[in-house]
């Protein structure tokens, strides 16, 4: 996705991402980036941050906050060495300053679909909406929040977002988490998925793990 208001700048850089082959959807303004982003599923976005509706920097924190994931590459006129910082540390993953020259912004797309390719990162870290786990350091964060997780809980909630948007069973959870394949008289899943959503889903939160009654849990993704 291209999030650029200029339209001179807007067409010119849609027409040569075509012919480099890529699949291009642009926005001139915030508000129509985010109904895109609510509606597709993109590999790269290009954020341009001088919009008509909205600081670009917002933009991004925006589509943090709505679970996109796709690395950004921020287009700016503005130089300074703080508006670069600030933009890379507010979720940025690449600055490039205006005026630029195309190989090169060809050249950072590439590296970012490289580096975010399947694969690349995955092992260390999920991310689900507003949730994010730390496999590394076993830590999982909400909102920008540390959650206090035991570690069966943080397994649990592990597997729940290994398998986001799809529905697992008990019997499933038992044997994932617990290594029980056989399911006996016990409640030690729904006991801590009980725990798990008080942490997870704290007061003012929108819900992410839901009861499927009859069926089991699902981590919701979108």
């Amino acid at each position: 996705m291209l999030v650029e208001d200029e339209s001179d700048i807007q067409s010119f850089l849609r027409r040569s991402l075509e012919e480099a082959g890529y699949v291009v959807d642009c926005a001139a303004d915030g508000k129509t980036a985010e109904k895109l982003a609510a509606e597709h599923s993109f590999d790269v976005l290009i954020v341009d941050l001088g919009l008509p509706d909205q600081d670009g920097i917002t933009l991004i924190l925006r589509l943090r906050q709505m679970g996109v994931q796709a690395p950004v590459l921020i287009l700016s006129a503005r130089r300074s060495v703080d508006d670069r910082v600030r933009g890379l540390e507010q979720g940025g993953d690449d600055y490039l300053t205006k005026p630029f020259a195309l190989a090169e912004l060809l050249a950072r797309l590439r590296n970012l679909l490289k580096r975010n390719a399947p694969g690349a990162g995955e092992l260390t870290r999920l991310r689900v909406q507003d949730l994010e786990l730390d496999l590394l350091r076993r830590e999982a964060i909400r909102a920008g929040k540390l959650l206090p997780l035991t570690q069966q809980e943080f397994a649990l909630l592990e597997y729940l977002c290994r398998n986001a948007g799809r529905v697992v069973t008990r019997s499933m959870i038992l044997d994932q988490v617990w290594g029980i394949r056989i399911q006996p008289e016990t409640n030690v899943v729904d006991v801590h998925i009980y725990r798990l959503r008080g942490k997870v889903d704290g007061k003012g939160q929108q819900p992410l793990i839901r009861t499927m009654r009859g069926m089991g849990y699902v981590l919701e993704d979108r």
